[in-house]
């Protein structure tokens, strides 16, 4: 039975609701992971640092699915609360068809733009042709991958969030079969790993485009529709800061990369890039547990429940402080195997990328608050607070952290970074809920 946005959420009902787009955002690491994988012992760790080299720079152009996806979905959902679903799937279907021109004029840019890129993000000649192959074949797919973004946050909006932990599966799947036939069997290197990235990708976005072209008398469905700038406009401000967090994030990777280039070299690079395939896994977690929260916040936000409002923070506050302690204490104990499954053919990078895993891993027990701090303002369609947080956690703590503590503690202190940016978002995202407390009564 599907639980609707307009029922009283228990714990048990909050968990069954939000469950597949968390075990969705964790398999969607995982076949990411395995795609690392097989690029480390197959093509060599060289190919391997340049693919996470050169992946931020093509994250910051697919950080506009994120946006739209996200800040849209929290438009979506509170207009279905405010009891208008002929408007709500006006602006569903607008969203969609201006993503896929975004994404079209982006892929050009990129493909343009990628080796230029890939040169002032450090690529020396053993990395460089590799960052342009695997950079330019992902750029192909932007706009499915945009779309995949988008269409799973609509998915939760539309009370399938089981039908999008389908899709997920499926799209994952696909990618681990084509990463073993183009790597491992065919020996296509970097360009079978981002093509069967790719092809993945298009089969997660045909999947629910046909489900919304076909369902009829469903919550969401593609209709007539026209470009309207008021819901463009507020979409973007709603998902400004997915978007920003994303952007951050890549912005953040590549100076990273730069630092870690300069103290320890490309095994450096390599470390980060298992940190963040691994980190994907952890805060995976966080983030399918906000975005599956998400439109539900957004609903009884646009139906003026104030009091479950005030029920849906106090449980996901708990909820998120006891995941945190389970996630911390298993990357912890996890390290040196996870470390293991992408290095082990080198006894010198696999400690490097284990002590890194373990300092890095204290992150995690802070994060996630963050994380949800910044959906659920997102929810609440106030895109000015999610931003705020956003551009704080990823982008300004992160960057002064990066320089400063290296600076006290070698490189180190450039794994602890971090975790020391969460804890001063931290004490910022506290400062948004106190002060707009009386403002949304959910407190």
């Amino acid at each position: 039975m599907n639980i609707g946005l307009s029922e009283h959420f228990t714990y048990k009902k909050l968990m069954k609701f939000t469950l597949p787009t968390i075990i969705m955002m964790i398999f969607t690491s995982i076949y990411g992971v395995i795609d690392g994988i097989f690029v480390s012992n197959c093509v060599g760790s060289d190919a391997f640092a340049a693919v996470n080299l050169i992946m931020p720079a093509i994250m910051i152009l697919g950080t506009v699915g994120f946006m739209i996806g996200t800040g849209g979905s929290a438009l979506v959902s509170k207009t279905i609360g405010e009891g208008d679903k002929e408007k709500a799937n006006r602006f569903f279907s607008m969203l969609i068809y201006l993503l896929t021109i975004v994404g079209f004029v982006l892929t050009i840019l990129g493909v343009i733009l990628i080796a230029p890129m890939a040169k002032l993000l450090g690529a020396d000649e053993s990395m460089l042709q590799d960052c342009i192959v695997y950079g330019r074949t992902l750029l192909m797919f932007l706009v499915p991958f945009c779309l995949q973004n988008a269409f799973q946050s609509f998915l939760i909006v539309a009370e399938k969030p089981t039908f999008g932990l389908i899709i997920s599966i499926v799209s994952g799947i696909s990618n681990m079969i084509l990463d073993f036939l183009l790597i491992y069997v065919f020996k296509m290197g970097v360009f079978g790993a981002a093509l069967a990235t790719g092809i993945s990708q298009v089969i997660g976005v045909i999947i629910p485009l046909v489900y919304f072209i076909k369902k009829k008398n469903h919550i969401l469905q593609f209709t007539k529709t026209k470009f309207e700038l008021k819901p463009i406009m507020q979409s973007c401000a709603n998902g400004s800061s997915e978007m920003l967090t994303n952007l951050s994030m890549s912005l953040v990777n590549m100076l990273f990369n730069m630092q870690l280039m300069k103290y320890i070299g490309s095994d450096g690079v390599v470390a980060f890039g298992i940190i963040m395939y691994v980190g994907f896994i952890f805060s995976g977690t966080y983030l399918g547990y906000s975005i599956g929260s998400a439109p539900i916040v957004g609903y009884h936000y646009g139906a003026e429940n104030k009091d479950e409002l005030k029920s849906l923070l106090k449980k996901s506050i708990i909820l998120i402080a006891v995941t945190s302690l389970v996630m911390t204490g298993l990357a912890e104990i996890l390290s040196k195997l996870l470390a293991s499954i992408f290095v082990s053919y080198d006894e010198s990078l696999l400690r490097i990328t284990t002590t890194a895993i373990r300092l890095f891993s204290t992150s995690y027990i802070i994060s996630g608050f963050n994380i949800f701090a910044s959906s659920f303002f997102t929810a609440l369609n106030n895109g000015v607070v999610s931003a705020a947080i956003s551009f704080m956690r990823t982008l300004v703590f992160q960057i002064i952290m990066i320089y400063l503590l290296p600076a006290i503690w070698g490189i180190n202190g450039l794994w602890l970074a971090v975790t020391f940016a969460e804890l001063l978002a931290l004490f910022v995202s506290i400062m948004f809920f106190i002060k707009n407390k009386k403002k949304y009564q959910y407190a």
